[in-house]
């Protein structure tokens, strides 16, 4: 019989435990509440900013399977009516929006089709949404439409549609190459699907086909990782972006962690994750790509951009369709209603289906573009001094001289530029910019 009644041993401190790292928006999501939704209505009745683009994401909430480390809101049980009538909702919602003085008369800079899995739609149903879109706000001077991919949808037909309404940038949802890795995880594909659906891609002449990877998946081994890199650069695409496995709240894997009592997530700690991106970045880079954020790798950067990225990261308005999808409108922050029954019954009430909103300063709004630009690895202080007036390197002295210290980053020539160790783990440097209120918040 044991009979030690000592505490458990804490986990280590680079241990995967359950939660947010990913810094995706300012103020944390924890702030915006239902209570300032009032605030959205004032932000789209109200001129729009000069100079400042408009970007539409349409989220589409369907999935073959549900991933064990999904956290987004997606349903894997709605038949072809149910997903019609979801996707005439957005368009009722998009009339609407777009009678709205912010949005009037202008077109959209960037399109985004997110989800979910935008390719579960049929090449019909896919055709016949982007025609209402375009009637209703024309994306012919779209530099940027992208559309997100899981690999065993795409078959001949459906790529053709997807060509056809004008996407320029595809991103494949591959995360890993090994069948047993795909499987564990939940992945509703396999290999095979995913060499398939990339030659189909390639021969439809897209002119950005981007690759998503995930370092430190369930069951991940050195050895696979390093075959992933391997395969990705043999496939040569445009671009490739990586994220290192987290586990959210409400995920799939973290219900079993509690089930069992465990704090510790089953996947890699954070220093291999590290350590593996920082070796496909470096293999990336010995095959011609140049690395442009804590996540991208691009083979021409003159030619391959992530406009939605950047133009969000800069202050654009964003509106955001479907259920459970954000947007940013004139310094307001709002979120959709989270389920599909209430977001559907307030759209056919001629309700917007407010669930939470977030009025931004111009403190907050500047901090906001600042971490999320660190992100790319460098900062311009030019450009906070132009629209905000404020030197960065001044107004964040303390928190800069003690990431230089640490050897994260530089100031010269006035940029901030991380070095390579800070880009790798750049979400966890960001906290030390936050105002003081929102440094306690659980990033949810």
């Amino acid at each position: 019989m044991n009979n030690d009644t000592s505490p458990p041993t804490p986990p280590a401190k680079s241990s995967t435990l359950a939660g947010n790292y990913f810094v995706s928006n300012y103020p944390p999501f924890s702030f915006w509440s239902e209570e300032q939704r009032f605030e959205v209505d004032l932000a789209l009745n109200s001129e729009p900013v000069p100079g400042a683009k408009l970007g539409v994401y349409h989220h589409i909430p369907f999935c073959r399977k549900r991933c064990h480390f999904c956290y987004f809101r997606v349903y894997t049980d709605k038949n072809a009516k149910d997903i019609q009538t979801y996707l005439d909702a957005t368009i009722t919602e998009l009339k609407s929006l777009a009678e709205r003085p912010l949005i009037n008369g202008r077109k959209p800079h960037f399109v985004y089709f997110g989800g979910g899995t935008p390719s579960y739609l049929s090449a019909k149903q896919l055709a016949e949404l982007t025609d209402k879109m375009k009637a209703v706000l024309p994306w012919d001077k779209a530099e940027e439409v992208a559309f997100e991919c899981e690999p065993g949808t795409l078959n001949p037909g459906k790529l053709t549609a997807i060509k056809d309404i004008g996407v320029t940038r595809l991103s494949l949802g591959i995360e890993n190459f090994d069948d047993h890795i795909l499987e564990i995880n939940g992945r509703a594909h396999r290999s095979g699907e995913v060499f398939t659906a990339y030659k189909r891609a390639r021969a439809e002449k897209f002119a950005q086909i981007n690759i998503d990877l995930i370092a430190g998946m369930l069951e991940e081994t050195e050895a696979n990782w390093q075959r992933n890199i391997e395969q990705t650069i043999a496939l040569r695409p445009d671009s490739v972006t990586i994220y290192q496995m987290e586990v959210p709240y409400n995920t799939t894997i973290y219900k079993e962690m509690k089930a069992e009592g465990k704090l510790v997530a089953p996947v890699a700690d954070w220093m291999t994750k590290r350590r593996w991106v920082k070796e496909a970045f470096a293999a990336l880079e010995s095959a011609g790509y140049s690395i442009v954020s804590g996540y991208t790798a691009v083979l021409d950067p003159k030619r391959t951009k992530f406009v939605y990225r950047d133009e969000l990261w800069s202050g654009a308005d964003l509106l955001g369709l479907g259920v459970a999808s954000f947007s940013h409108a004139a310094g307001v922050h709002y979120q959709n209603l989270t389920e599909i029954e209430p977001y559907l019954a307030a759209v056919n009430a001629g309700e917007m289906p407010l669930k939470r909103a977030f009025r931004t300063s111009p403190e907050e709004l500047m901090i906001r573009e600042f971490i999320l630009q660190m992100k790319l690895g460098r900062v311009q202080l030019g450009y906070f001094v132009e629209k905000f007036g404020v030197d960065i390197a001044r107004r964040f002295a303390s928190q800069l001289e003690h990431l230089s210290a640490e050897g994260l980053l530089q100031v010269t020539g006035g940029e901030l530029r991380l070095t390579r160790d800070g880009l790798l783990c750049v979400d966890t440097l960001l906290h030390e910019f936050f105002l003081q209120q929102h440094r306690t918040s659980q990033i949810v």
